[in-house]
């Protein structure tokens, strides 16, 4: 694959957390040209004043649809000395279809992924499975774990005699879903997580207006696991975290945007 020269350095940053736009921020301030890819409209409002190459906004088909892009860049004459994947921690198919179209291409990727945080008294789950391995018996449960494994945990829960309830984002798929689960109305929050401040006011009034005994959420590391550890110490909530899944092998990976900066002036 052709490279450009450094005074023409460019970047695809695959964002899918709230770091997203402050690693833009920082990498367009170190002089690079930068282009982004988010999942939603919501998730592209962050950049609409932000200096960029390229916004694109949904999702990306598969390995064939990242081949694409690359084959586009390079047509243009804007082809990527990097691709940086800071996709959401448990969005293992993009990651895995990067891997795999930047390998077959030869394109330089870097995997972005937040440091694991420490854990002060939350249980790991192995997986959506091991809930099973818990008693939920008679207790009131909010389950945040976004929408595609919703019903699964619904599922595991009902079995286990326990009262679920959610929160979900604000789009109309999330709460059709959250239905979908047999989950009535009155117990599904349509809530932005952690939307006004980190300290959880909402999520801790939520647990307390639903008697809420334990919270279900990923290990994703960021504001919101931090935000959720602090909202069910202060009231007293067993926290379940699902583990995060292992990142794809053989992808760079960084955890700072310090090491992160390091790898890409150190590229020639």
């Amino acid at each position: 694959m052709h490279r450009r020269k450094n005074d023409h350095r460019h970047l695809w940053v695959l964002s899918g957390t709230g770091e997203g736009p402050c690693l833009t921020r920082a990498l367009i301030d170190q002089g690079w040209r930068v282009s982004v890819s988010v999942v939603s409209f919501q998730g592209s409002l962050p950049y609409l004043d932000f200096p960029l190459e390229a916004l694109w906004v949904g999702p990306i088909a598969g390995v064939e649809g990242i081949k694409e892009i690359l084959n586009n860049s390079i047509s243009r004459k804007k082809t990527f000395d990097f691709v940086i994947d800071a996709t959401h921690p448990f969005a293992e198919v993009i990651s895995s279809d990067l891997q795999i179209a930047c390998g077959e291409l030869s394109q330089p990727l870097i995997r972005f992924e937040r440091e694991i945080e420490n854990v002060f008294g939350a249980k790991i789950l192995s997986d959506l499975t091991d809930l099973s391995n818990n008693n939920f018996e008679d207790k009131n449960v909010l389950l945040a774990i976004g929408f595609r494994q919703l019903s699964e945990a619904v599922k595991l829960l009902h079995m286990q005699g326990a009262i679920v309830f959610a929160r979900v984002l604000p789009s109309s798929d999330s709460y059709r879903k959250a239905l979908n689960a047999l989950l009535p109305a009155k117990n599904v929050a349509v809530v932005r997580p952690f939307e006004y401040d980190s300290s959880g006011e909402i999520e801790s009034a939520l647990c307390r207006h639903w008697s809420i005994d334990a919270v279900v959420c990923r290990q994703s590391g960021g504001v919101t696991e931090k935000s959720w550890q602090l909202v069910c110490r202060e009231n007293d909530i067993d926290l379940f975290l699902i583990a995060r899944p292992e990142p794809c092998k053989g992808v760079d990976t960084v955890n700072t945007y310090i090491d992160l900066f390091n790898k890409i002036m150190d590229f020639n």
